[in-house]
């Protein structure tokens, strides 16, 4: 049987990103610092995006108050992607497009980190939403692809991952995240 041609060019396009990512580990090492820093402080990791970015923002949340791989004490973090009463109100009430800047508004100040999720770099609420953590005071973080966009121009780090295809993006987001989780685990690990 031969091997379907989509196969093997999926496979390659994701090694290409994925090996692009040798040339990030100074960012990624200051993504993790940034996060261990604010919680150490008390404060908390919140994540959203929207659709596969939402599942990545529950994804994290989840490894950092649980546990990724060690037994350790929970650790603050919070997805805004979560709560369908918040997110369906604030849409009704004040349109989509706030539905994670007003999360971040009642729930972030300058001790927190704030973790935009968005492919593009474009989506409009989750611009919407590092604006307000940049008005809260908190430290601003962006995961978006090569081009980066408005949620890059935000932040105060910005993970643009290398690749415009949103598959292979969501791919390397997802193995950043488990790098955070890792070494932030790490730190608090007992």
């Amino acid at each position: 049987m031969e091997t379907n041609p989509v196969i093997l060019q999926t496979i390659e396009d994701h090694l290409a990103a994925v090996t692009a990512l040798r040339e990030q580990t100074e960012l990624i090492g200051q993504l993790v610092g940034a996060c261990t820093r604010a919680i150490e402080a008390g404060g908390k990791v919140c994540f959203f995006g929207n659709g596969g970015s939402a599942a990545d923002a529950q994804h994290f949340a989840a490894e950092l108050v649980v546990r990724y791989t060690r037994n350790r004490r929970p650790l603050a973090a919070i997805a805004f992607t979560t709560d369908t009463s918040i997110l369906t109100a604030g849409a009704n009430d004040f349109g989509y497009e706030g539905v994670f800047a007003r999360q971040v508004e009642a729930l972030c100040d300058a001790r927190d980190v704030v973790v935009g999720i968005s492919t593009s770099g474009t989506s409009a609420n989750v611009v919407a939403g590092l604006k307000a953590a940049k008005a809260a005071g908190a430290f601003v973080v962006a995961f978006t692809g090569r081009q980066g966009g408005p949620c890059a121009d935000l932040a105060d780090l910005a993970f643009c991952a290398p690749s415009d295809i949103t598959a292979r993006v969501q791919e390397c987001h997802l193995l950043v995240g488990h790098i955070l989780c890792d070494l932030v685990e790490a730190a608090f690990a007992v």
